[in-house]
């Protein structure tokens, strides 16, 4: 019997480290594909309209052509975009946490009439197709005059992401143990002023997790920028990036496109880069009992 088992286990150990290998062999076959695409889109903005459809492309023969850069930010109006959804990403992630995170706190640790509705309300807000709700409020919108204001948009990208916020916060605050809040009620701190003071920070890997979600979602939003958002002026980089793919059609300068896309993608990038930590460390926390 014994052997039997010593024999069952080695085919269990041999089996698991196949399907290990496995699934780093398709890791590994991704990530090179993504870097593939990546590393071509790059090297596609140092190069001109010509060198993109010759075959010597990263040759660069003319040399690098780092002025893509700057046509692509001053002429293609990349730097209003830009602007615009870096004004729009910020205030509304900042505004979603300065309003989840007090929710979420109330409803995970205060009980009363009405909790269960409100926490169930926010998790179905979660599975509202925005499809459903973009035209009743785009006639709204239309009737008091708001279209292609900047407050509107940062208000729509708000509403939009706080279920998410309080749904996650909510799993995350009750995961933190109540001990913090039973002492520092014996030091005279009231419920308010013990939650910015102390459970806020200690919430920090959860918030930068949200933020940094919301921050993927707004900058990408697409959809309902594209109602709200018709003049150049307020458009974020997603339908401005979109316009400027339509126009390569008459213009041509297919290098200032790709410089464009490097600069949109470059904000996103940057954040993985040096909070891709904090993210997992949020992750994680909110699925461990504090």
């Amino acid at each position: 019997m014994s052997k039997f088992n010593t024999l069952h286990t080695g085919k269990s150990n041999v089996g698991k480290r196949y399907s290990v290998i496995g699934g780093y062999v398709l890791v590994g076959l991704w990530v090179l594909f993504t870097f593939i695409l990546i590393g071509w889109v790059v090297l596609a903005s140092f190069s001109t309209s010509q060198e993109i459809f010759s075959d010597h492309m990263f040759k660069f023969v003319s040399g690098f052509h780092f002025d893509n850069y700057v046509k692509a930010w001053s002429t293609q109006r990349v730097s209003v975009f830009f602007m615009n959804s870096l004004l729009y990403t910020l205030a509304s992630c900042t505004a979603i946490v300065v309003i989840s995170a007090p929710a979420a706190y109330v409803l995970s640790r205060f009980k009363f009439k009405g909790n269960a509705l409100l926490q169930n309300m926010f998790a179905a807000g979660l599975g509202i197709p925005l499809i459903m709700v973009i035209m009743p409020l785009f006639g709204l919108v239309s009737q008091l005059h708001l279209t292609n204001n900047r407050a509107l948009i940062i208000f729509l990208y708000t509403a939009m992401n706080i279920p998410f916020g309080v749904f996650y916060l909510s799993a995350f605050f009750r995961n933190l143990s109540p001990s913090y809040e039973e002492a520092a009620a014996i030091d005279g701190c009231n419920p308010i002023a013990a939650f910015w003071i102390i459970i806020f920070p200690l919430a920090q890997p959860g918030i930068v997790t949200v933020s940094i979600f919301n921050f993927i979602t707004v900058w990408n939003e697409y959809f309902m920028s594209l109602i709200f958002a018709n003049r150049t002026a307020v458009r974020p980089v997603a339908v401005g990036l979109y316009n400027m793919i339509q126009s390569m059609r008459y213009t041509g300068d297919w290098g200032g496109m790709f410089a464009s896309v490097v600069i949109v993608f470059l904000p996103t990038f940057i954040l993985y880069l040096f909070l891709s930590e904090k993210v997992i460390t949020g992750v994680t926390s909110g699925a461990i009992k504090g």
